[in-house]
């Protein structure tokens, strides 16, 4: 197969399907392990309204028990396909494989995560990638660069399916902190990004946003919602520390341009209030929406602006319907929807 003729798909385009890890320990939401399970099961189950569910549980005793609660939430077990791997954390997002098209047929591409080049613990999730693409029946392609392995998590990078890449110099520049590939230039991840990808055109925004364990990614940040639209979180409150990175990131994005050499459209998206717990800042973001077949999934933060990120988001996306998940529970782990999840184009 040649890699000139990989693409990764846009992900409004067809889906088979949204990969999941149910957490098989409460280590990642401590004293919130037992409302966690619940808040999967209604995760699951809004998926699985529309499309397929392809679930990593740790064993079979584990499986067991998924499959009582969600035959108690009603949950119909045809549209969950479950895949036993024991893993260190559920955050497929970055562990689990980025599906391309390589002409057309599907690719998994492993990008060797190493736990956002901050934890030590992944020595199982970076076999999730084989797992996946075993039960899919897809080659699996391990991504390489001059010889070495390339890691990139799925959450660091967002796309058009046209030849745009959105990513974030925080997360894949930043010198000394949590370095993913030491020594790498831009040339050089845009190399990567064109090879494995596709993509011709990068928007390199700045810094994430506080309180971010992956120091950085794009998807609490900024998203396609079309081939020509980024939505943007922006900062209203002056003394946010979160203000004046995302108005860097705001003015970065305003004099960008697409592959076409257009500029973009550009939709402002509102955060919600800080939000703490403990004593640490949550990263909080409507912009971690997950996209489905026909469906959008919101995570909100019982916060004001909930109705007006809801009311936004359903403008960008008239054809689909727009369903808010309370995802105040979820974000003690510092990731909600679309951190938990990938999708498995069609």
């Amino acid at each position: 197969m040649s890699s000139l003729n990989r693409r990764f798909p846009a992900e409004w385009e067809k889906q088979q399907g949204i990969l999941l890890c149910f957490p098989h320990s409460g280590k990642d939401w401590p004293g919130k392990y037992e409302a966690i399970k619940w808040d999967f099961v209604e995760f699951i189950k809004k998926i699985s309204l529309y499309e397929q569910v392809f679930l990593i549980v740790a064993d079979s005793k584990q499986k067991e028990n998924v499959s009582g609660m969600l035959t108690a939430a009603h949950v119909d077990l045809k549209k969950v396909t479950f895949i036993i791997h024991k893993t260190n954390r559920s955050w497929m997002r970055d562990s689990g494989p980025i599906i391309v098209k390589n002409g057309d047929k599907r690719e998994a591409l492993n990008f060797n995560f190493n736990g956002w080049a901050k934890y030590k613990n992944f020595q199982l999730d970076k076999y999730v990638p084989a797992k996946v693409a075993a039960a899919l029946k897809v080659p699996l392609t391990q991504v390489m660069y001059k010889g070495k392995p390339v890691i990139l998590e799925g959450g660091a990078i967002d796309v058009n399916g046209r030849g745009t890449l959105l990513t974030s110099e925080e997360c894949l520049m930043h010198p000394s902190i949590q370095v993913r590939n030491p020594g790498f230039t831009k040339a050089d991840y845009e190399e990567v990004f064109r090879e494995y990808m596709g993509v011709t055109n990068v928007i390199w925004l700045g810094d994430g946003i506080e309180g971010d364990d992956t120091h950085g990614h794009i998807d609490d940040l900024s998203r396609f919602v079309n081939e020509d639209t980024i939505i943007t979180v922006v900062e209203s409150n002056t003394a946010s520390p979160n203000y004046k990175p995302l108005q860097d990131n705001l003015r970065r994005l305003e004099s960008s341009k697409l592959e076409n050499g257009k500029k973009p459209r550009i939709v402002i998206l509102p955060m919600p209030q800080k939000l703490e717990f403990e004593n640490l800042s949550l990263p909080a973001s409507y912009a971690n929406f997950l996209i489905l077949n026909n469906c959008v999934l919101v995570p909100t933060f019982n916060d004001p602006n909930d109705r007006h990120a809801l009311n936004i988001i359903a403008e960008c996306f008239p054809d689909r319907e727009i369903i808010p998940i309370c995802a105040i529970d979820l974000i003690w782990g510092f990731g909600t929807l679309h951190c938990l999840s990938q999708q498995v184009p069609d």
